[in-house]
């Protein structure tokens, strides 16, 4: 028994919207990826859930399905740089035992996973979570920390390796030394409307900063 051409083309519709309909966990992927490009608009403009929406061609409703607030967006934002972030630092201490070596890596690894991810580097910033939830800015806060903690532990690797006198006040101070030279960046990177890459000159200011 042969179908019509109606019933035909009712079937191939079914079909197609069967095709675009997002896998389990693809529409929440796909928010923040939207979420994390709209962050990338140098003028800094605060990003609403309404413009989110229409940029992926869903209601604000649909957001809300996947995430119950705007700042659960930001923390699966923060989630991604956490992993990112500490997965490659996790790597340059596993490969490398040199100490000045792994300073000069995580604070390069720092200043590439900020050119690569703009929208990212607001959030490392706090730009982005202006008027959004407190707890978000602790979170990065918290982050920063926990990437000094590491610096500081590769110094002392440096420390033990060169024989180096220092007070114990030392390795803070030169991890934080490091911090705000990365952070620094990430502000002239963001001030240039992301133009001015976070990497120009870097290694040769590292080398001049990590002189001991």
């Amino acid at each position: 028994m042969s179908t019509s051409p109606i019933e035909n083309s009712a079937v191939e519709n079914q079909e197609t919207i069967a095709r675009k309909r997002p896998k389990p966990g693809e529409r929440r992927i796909q928010i923040l990826q939207a979420l994390a490009q709209m962050l990338e608009n140098p003028q800094g403009d605060r990003v609403t859930t309404s413009a989110l929406a229409a940029k992926i061609q869903v209601s604000e409703a649909a957001l809300y399905r996947h995430f119950a607030s705007k700042a659960q967006m930001f923390d699966g934002l923060i989630a991604f740089i956490e992993q990112s972030i500490f997965g490659l630092i996790n790597q340059i201490i596993t490969r490398d035992e040199d100490g000045m070596h792994q300073i000069k890596e995580i604070a390069s690894i720092l200043l590439a996973f900020a050119e690569k991810n703009p929208g990212m580097t607001r959030v490392l910033l706090g730009d982005s979570l202006f008027q959004e939830d407190a707890r978000l800015q602790e979170r990065i806060n918290q982050l920063l920390e926990r990437v000094e903690a590491s610096l500081k532990q590769s110094f002392r690797i440096l420390q033990t390796q060169q024989n180096l006198n220092w007070e114990p006040e030392e390795i803070s101070r030169r991890s934080s030394l490091i911090m705000a030279f990365v952070v620094g960046n990430w502000h002239r990177f963001a001030r240039s409307g992301f133009k001015k890459s976070p990497m120009e000159h870097a290694l040769p200011s590292l080398n001049i900063i990590l002189m001991v």
